[in-house]
């Protein structure tokens, strides 16, 4: 069966439909849907009857799946490489551990996955497993395009530039308890700020709010040109939501456009969402180096 493609704007974003992905695919239809994913940066899939289990297999279409950190835990799914990106804690009950919601709190600040991470992360696949009674969307950012639409003189000033980005300094934008020199001893990654997106030829912004500075920059001027070019990505006629029932999946690309939860009562309501992360083609690392990169923080996100 063919695939349905129904874009969700212009230039970025669009709902799949046609076949059924919690069964085997033919590579030809593997194919098709990478190409799809590379083409429109955000892939929407409704009703896609995934569990678990399923829901790890289908990500492998991408590459490497990988392991979600434990954080010295054992895990809460049966599946190591689902990152838990919900609201509830092991037993069902919504979270009340302060730290752990301030940690949440930064996934509403617009981010790439990873970025943090000498090893980046391409595509993630998010699967609502249980969604709140209100809208609890994700929102996206098409950077690829904003990079596209820049001035060239902006074009000229920041080809070139590298920015670090650490994990801790979107928690502590967030309220996370935490601050600049205890940050200076966490570990830090090195990523340009102009990306080549070489599986549609483009480039892209590589930046988000895990970016603290700009290399060679005070740090007063590079936030400055972080906070510039982030406002640039997130203008309203870049930006698209999804929004979730139980079995719908977004599929994003890490290398081509910067994401942020949408605002509900997590106090409220529950919301229960299971996340794998596929790792950039064609790059070598440790099964487990989420979990080597949290263990060597000065501080550890609260499990």
């Amino acid at each position: 069966m063919a695939l349905t493609v129904k874009p969700l704007s212009e230039r970025f974003g669009a709902e799949i439909s046609g076949v059924d992905i919690s069964q085997p695919l033919d590579e030809a239809t593997k194919q098709e849907i990478r190409d799809l994913q590379n083409r429109w940066g955000v892939t929407v899939w409704r009703d896609t009857g995934l569990d678990d289990a399923s829901h790890v297999a289908f990500s492998r279409l991408f590459g490497h799946v990988e392991l979600s950190p434990t954080h010295g835990k054992a895990p809460r799914f049966s599946e190591p490489e689902l990152f838990d990106a919900t609201n509830i804690d092991r037993d069902g009950s919504i979270i009340d551990n302060p730290n752990r919601r301030l940690i949440n709190a930064g996934n509403r600040l617009w981010h790439i996955d990873s970025s943090y991470m000498d090893v980046r992360s391409k595509e993630a696949a998010l699967l609502c497993h249980e969604a709140p009674p209100i809208s609890a969307p994700t929102w996206f950012a098409d950077a690829r395009s904003a990079y596209d639409d820049l001035p060239q003189a902006m074009k000229d000033r920041i080809g070139g530039l590298t920015a670090r980005h650490c994990y801790f300094y979107s928690r502590m934008k967030a309220g996370y308890p935490t601050n600049e020199e205890e940050l200076d001893a966490m570990p830090h990654a090195h990523q340009p700020v102009v990306l080549d997106h070489r599986w549609s030829g483009r480039k892209t912004l590589y930046l988000g709010n895990h970016a603290r500075d700009i290399v060679g920059m005070s740090r007063e001027q590079g936030r400055a040109l972080i906070e510039e070019l982030n406002d640039w990505i997130t203008q309203d006629k870049y930006l698209i939501s999804v929004e979730y029932q139980a079995g719908d999946m977004s599929i994003w690309d890490n290398l081509a456009v910067m994401h942020r939860a949408g605002e509900y009562d997590d106090t409220l309501y529950r919301r229960d969402m299971r996340r794998t992360t596929i790792r950039e083609p064609g790059v070598e690392a440790a099964d487990d180096h989420f979990t080597t990169m949290f263990a060597s923080s000065f501080r550890r996100a609260e499990a």
